[in-house]
C-alpha cells in the first residue's frame, strides 16, 4: 500500500495499491493554489 501525502500541510491525498509500504510527497491541489505575496518596498 502506498500513500501520497502534502509537502507543505501534510494531509493525506491519496493512497494507491503498491506491494511494498510506500510515502511519496507532492503539493496537495489547495497548497498549489495558495499565491505567493511580495512585499514591494
Amino acid at each position: 500500500m502506498g500513500i501520497i501525502v502534502c509537502q507543505s500541510c501534510n494531509q493525506t491525498i491519496e493512497h494507491f495499491e503498491e506491494e511494498k509500504v510506500t510515502t511519496l510527497y507532492a503539493k496537495c491541489p489547495s497548497c498549489s493554489e495558495k499565491k505567493q505575496y511580495t512585499v514591494k518596498k
